[in-house]
């Protein structure tokens, strides 16, 4: 029960760590996102700090999330369990491939919206600042493709985790 409870706590924990250096760096490109596109739970337009409330806030249930699945993959059934530990390197590579798609994303958004092919519609395009619609779309961008590949990633280590226990069993 410990490792099950631990793997979810590595999960959150790698979930928030996620969401806070990539909150830095989004929080930077527009801060409007951020004072504008989201509610107002801190009365602060500093982009160190907002980054990382927001990188709290939005990732430790995405954290629960993944944990408590894979945490049930991990461990339950005949087959050999996972430990806490054997999952920390492919966590670590859910997230650095999440980031490298984010970081992708950020690069087609920013050219997509440059080039008019997306743009900010409604009550938003009215209260972002004209100037910060691109920079604004920059990290919508990013958000989204790392929600996705946070998503599809998990999912996959999931499949990873299941199988690679089934090759531990095979192997005794």
């Amino acid at each position: 029960m410990l490792q099950w409870l631990s793997i979810i706590v590595l999960a959150i924990l790698a979930c928030v760590t996620y969401g806070i250096v990539h909150d830095q760096f989004t929080a930077r490109i527009c801060v409007e996102y951020f004072t504008i596109g989201h509610p107002r739970v801190i009365p602060s337009d500093d982009p160190t700090l907002l980054g990382f409330v927001w990188g709290v806030l939005a990732t430790w249930w995405v954290g629960v999330i993944l944990g408590v699945p894979l945490a049930t993959i991990a461990r339950v059934g005949s087959r050999p369990p996972k430990t806490v530990g054997s999952l920390i390197p492919p966590v670590a590579i859910l997230f650095v491939g999440t980031g490298a798609l984010a970081f992708v994303a950020a690069c087609v958004g920013y050219v997509a919206a440059t080039n008019g092919w997306v743009q900010l519609v409604g009550s938003l395009a009215e209260r972002v600042p004209r100037e910060k619609h691109v920079p604004f779309l920059t990290d919508l961008w990013a958000h989204n493709a790392s929600y996705l590949g946070g998503f599809v990633g998990g999912i996959i280590l999931m499949i990873w985790v299941w199988r690679s226990r089934g090759r531990m069993a095979e192997a005794r």
